[in-house]
């Protein structure tokens, strides 16, 4: 083991810490505002470069797929968080229908396998089954009404099941959609290049991701540190309470921020696919590698992010190259070890 090796191995572990950034940075953000255990946020990585992969076919443009991808599944969380993780006023209604139909529709499936004589378009027209569904829906609908739960930031357990249900939800989703072969994001012909530098050979496509973690992280950080609205964000991160007392909608943050979150995890998938690939599974690969960010660098902190990006990326590879049989204890002992230390994360506030 050379010099060489040394420096090839902190290269590859910074480079794909700075994939790892992009996913635990708006995680950390999520967990810092809205206090919610996203379990789902993986799949926002996966189906980001299934996105991309369907850009890319259609129109040929790689550039174009990087920002369609981060929109589209900005918006997918958007959705969610909306309707199912803060839901006010209308949207509770929205998600009652959706939840009363959701509900009608596996209890026509049920009775329909069961007795298939028992209810009419259990083989027959789509219309027929629509309409039993619709009319299963109605009493599920009231029911659902007469039902006052308890806001989902204060019950872990919901947090867990419903956020774990949509992951299931979008796995299943892209193998229905895309299929279950593995895929690989092709980037441009520059960036399957190697770029020269001390005598190494890169890949010039870790520098591009590379500097893509360094770009986004600077202009987070400024909107964080030099704008009102990062003022904003930092006041919910530190007291909610505190924040929608002066007159902060605390509820227009959190929107933002899970959005701005699901969004940077899909631009991780579009990136990380090119080297990754993109396949069935790989959402639940990369949630416990943001989470290990999350928890070193501490919650809701963009620094705290970057530094254990850097941590989990370095120990990762360096594990992988030099200890293989016990790469998962590399990687995990820094967050045993901080945790230890300082539970919140090295950056985390009490």
């Amino acid at each position: 083991m050379n010099t060489q090796f040394w420096l090839v191995q902190a290269f590859n572990g910074v480079s794909y810490g700075a994939l790892l950034f992009l996913v635990g940075a708006g995680l950390s953000l999520i967990f810092g505002v809205m206090r919610i255990v996203n379990l789902s946020h993986g799949s926002y990585f996966l189906l980001g470069g299934y996105v991309a992969l369907s850009v890319i076919a259609t129109t040929g443009s790689w550039a174009l797929s990087i920002p369609v991808a981060a929109i589209a599944i900005a918006m997918v969380g958007l959705v969610m968080e909306r309707l199912f993780l803060r839901p006010e006023g209308q949207f509770v209604t929205i998600r009652d229908a959706m939840l009363a139909l959701g509900i009608a529709l596996i209890f026509r499936l049920w009775i329909g396998r069961v007795f298939p004589l028992m209810l009419p378009g259990a083989t027959g027209a789509f219309i027929q089954a629509a309409v039993v569904v619709v009319i299963l829906a109605i009493p599920v609908f009231l029911i659902l009404r007469r039902i006052s739960a308890v806001a989902i930031e204060t019950d872990t357990l919901r947090q867990v099941l419903l956020t774990v249900g949509f992951a299931f939800l979008f796995q299943q989703a892209a193998l229905d959609i895309w299929g279950g072969n593995n895929m690989d994001i092709n980037p441009p012909p520059l960036l399957t290049q190697s770029v020269v530098f001390g005598g190494l050979f890169l890949p010039a496509y870790r520098v591009f991701m590379i500097a893509m973690a360094v770009i986004i992280g600077i202009v987070l950080w400024l909107v964080m540190e030099k704008t009102r609205m990062g003022a904003v964000v930092r006041a919910t991160v530190d007291d909610a309470q505190m924040a929608r007392g002066i007159g902060i909608d605390t509820n227009r943050v959190s929107m933002f921020i899970f959005a701005l979150g699901a969004g940077m995890a899909a631009l991780g998938g579009v990136i990380g696919g090119a080297f990754l690939g993109i396949y069935p599974g790989l959402d639940f690969e990369m949630l416990p590698l943001a989470f290990a960010v999350v928890i070193i660098g501490g919650m809701g902190s963009l620094g705290g992010a970057a530094i254990g990006a850097l941590l989990v990326g370095l120990a990762d590879n360096f594990g992988k190259a030099l200890f293989p049989e016990i790469s998962y204890f590399t990687l995990y002992a820094p967050m045993v070890l901080i945790l230890a230390i300082k539970p919140t994360g090295l950056f985390g506030r009490e």
